[in-house]
C-alpha cells in the first residue's frame, strides 16, 4: 500500500475509489467499469500535478522525509557496481548510520559515502534513523583520505535529520568529528560531489557537503535545524513548524537563489518515492556529468575553487 502524506488525503480517496471499482470488476466478470476507473485515474493524475506544482516549504519537508523515498543504499545498489563497503573508524566502532566504500560509476572508480536511514523498523533502529555518531564522521574522514591518496573522486549522498545528540556521542567528541569531516571535505585534492537526496540537517549534513558541487533533488531540504526545532526555540511551540519552514528558506529552490546549491535535479511528479528508478537514474546522470567536468582540473584548482565557493557564501551572508 502507498504511504500518503497528510496533504495527499484527497488523492488517496480518489485512488482508493478507483482500486475499489477494479476489485469489484475482478469479483464480477459481468461488470464493466473500466471507463469509470480510468476517469478516476485521470482525475488523480491531474490532482497530483496540481499538488506538486506548488508545494509549500513545510510540505516539501514532508516529501523529503517520506518513508518510501529512495535512500543511500537504494542509490548505491542501483547506480554503482563493484561496491566494496569499508567499515569502522579504526578508533572506536563502525557506525551503521554511515555507508561508505569503493565502487564504480559506469566504469569510473569512486568513493561513495552517505547517510542511510533504513526502510523498515529493524533497519531504521540499526541505522539510527540516519543520525551519525562521531565514529561515523571519522569513518568518512578515513574514506576521504583514502580517496585522496589514490586520486579517486568522492561522491556523498546526504540524507539526515542531523548528527546524533546523545550523551555517548557528545562524550566521544561529536562536534569535533563533524568539524574535522567538514575540514577534510575542504582539503582533499580530488573531485567532491555532494547530493542532498532527502533531508540535509545541520552540521551532520555540512560534514559531507562542503563539496565542489552541491546538488539537491527538487523536493529535498537543507537547513541548520529542523523546522520543529526552530519553532521550539523561536516561538516555544513546535507546532509552528509551518511558519518556521517558510522563514528558513530551506527548499532547493530557495537555496539555489542564495547560491548554496549548484543544481536542482527534477523529481518525478509526486516525488522521488513515486518513481524511485527514474529519480535514481537522474541523480546518476548528474553525478557522472560533474565527475567528468571536475576530473579535468588539477588538485590545486579543485581545493582552491572549493574553499573560494564557501568563503564567498559567508561574505554574501554578511553583506545581506
Amino acid at each position: 500500500m502507498a504511504n500518503y502524506l497528510e496533504f495527499e488525503k484527497p488523492l488517496a480517496e480518489i485512488e482508493d475509489k478507483a482500486e475499489e471499482l477494479r476489485a469489484m470488476a475482478r469479483a464480477n466478470d459481468e461488470m464493466d467499469i473500466e471507463s469509470e476507473a480510468k476517469a478516476l485515474d485521470q482525475k488523480a493524475a491531474d490532482l497530483l500535478v496540481e499538488m506538486y506544482s506548488s508545494l509549500t516549504p513545510w510540505r516539501k519537508c514532508q516529501v523529503a522525509r517520506h518513508p518510501d523515498r529512495p535512500h543511500c543504499k537504494d542509490y548505491i545498489d542501483a547506480l554503482f557496481t563493484e561496491y566494496t563497503p569499508l567499515a569502522g573508524d579504526r578508533n572506536f566502532a563502525d557506525d551503521h548510520a554511515i555507508m561508505g566504500g569503493l565502487a564504480r560509476l559506469n566504469g569510473t572508480p569512486v568513493m561513495v559515502i552517505g547517510h542511510e536511514k533504513g526502510n523498515d523498523t529493524k533497519s531504521r533502529i540499526e541505522r539510527n534513523f540516519g543520525m551519525a555518531r562521531p565514529e561515523g564522521y571519522r569513518k568518512a574522514i578515513r574514506l576521504m583520505e583514502l580517496a585522496d591518496k589514490f586520486g579517486i573522486p568522492v561522491v556523498t549522498l546526504v540524507d539526515t535529520p542531523g548528527a546524533y545528540p546523545g550523551k555517548g556521542a557528545e562524550e566521544r567528541g561529536q562536534s569535533e568529528a563533524i568539524a574535522r569531516s567538514t575540514q577534510k571535505c575542504l582539503q582533499i585534492g580530488v573531485p567532491l560531489i555532494s547530493v542532498v537526496i532527502g533531508e540535509g540537517g545541520s552540521g551532520g549534513a555540512v560534514a559531507f557537503a562542503a563539496a565542489n558541487k552541491v546538488v539537491m533533488l527538487e523536493h529535498s531540504i537543507y537547513s541548520v535545524i529542523t523546522p520543529e526545532g526552530c519553532a521550539s526555540i523561536l516561538w516555544k511551540d513546535a507546532e509552528k513548524m509551518r511558519e518556521a519552514a517558510e522563514a528558513m528558506r530551506l527548499t532547493a529552490q530557495d537555496l539555489r537563489e542564495l547560491g548554496v546549491n549548484d543544481e536542482i535535479i527534477p523529481e518525478p511528479t509526486g516525488g522521488a518515492h513515486r518513481d524511485s528508478q527514474k529519480a535514481i537514474e537522474a541523480v546518476g546522470k548528474v553525478i557522472e556529468k560533474h565527475i567528468k567536468m571536475l576530473s579535468k582540473k588539477d588538485s590545486e584548482a579543485l581545493i582552491k575553487e572549493r574553499r573560494k565557493k564557501f568563503l564567498e557564501l559567508g561574505a554574501k551572508g554578511l553583506a545581506a
